[in-house]
């Protein structure tokens, strides 16, 4: 399976709208912790079909290289691109307060990774903040499409070569050794541009 074809999204939307997932609310400690913090106007890259953009201010964008994934997004009613409308929708340079990197940056090798940032990077605003969310152990296992761990310390190196400035990183929900166990603890780091 690959992340750009109609499967992916389909086992997104499976896996995101499960009943037992909706019951018991699960994504509320996620999206709490997205909202604290404060991206502002985000660019959501690889919004996949939208579950981050939910709880982005209402004039977030998303851009995902899976067609599928946009359309579920915009069926939702979030404002979602494919990679080549986000670009011929020309959107000015620092033009947004935040970019979201969630579950993404793992699909890729490093300096693939690397280059995807710094491809948007020139769209966050001076002063701006970057939130990267990985998953640890488990949750990389979790998913045939993951190509890389990216742990804490490939985040911090990663920021170093883009030139943002890291706070530090986070385990989030539980504490880092829960991470070999629990499929959806992850890393998060959140970094800002000068």
């Amino acid at each position: 399976m690959q992340t750009e074809d109609s499967t992916y999204a389909d086992r997104l939307k499976t896996l995101q709208f499960a009943r037992w997932k909706q019951l018991l609310r699960v994504q509320a400690p996620y999206q709490a912790n997205l909202r604290r913090q404060g991206l502002g106007r985000t660019l959501d890259v690889g919004c996949g079909i939208g579950r981050n953009l939910a709880v982005l201010s209402s004039d977030s964008v998303g851009v995902d290289h899976n067609p599928t994934s946009v359309q579920i997004a915009r069926e939702a009613g979030y404002t979602a691109y494919t990679v080549e409308e986000f670009e011929a929708a020309a959107y000015p340079k620092e033009s947004f307060e935040g970019l979201l990197f969630a579950h993404i940056l793992e699909h890729m090798p490093t300096d693939d990774g690397v280059a995807l940032v710094n491809s948007y990077l020139p769209y966050l605003k001076p002063g701006g903040r970057a939130f990267f969310i990985c998953p640890q152990e488990r949750g990389f296992a979790s998913d045939e499409t993951h190509v890389e761990f990216v742990d804490g310390t490939k985040l911090l190196s990663m920021c170093d070569r883009v030139g943002l400035t890291p706070d530090h990183v986070r385990s989030f929900p539980l504490p880092r050794m829960a991470g070999k166990l629990f499929t959806y603890n992850e890393f998060c780091l959140r970094a800002s541009k000068d």
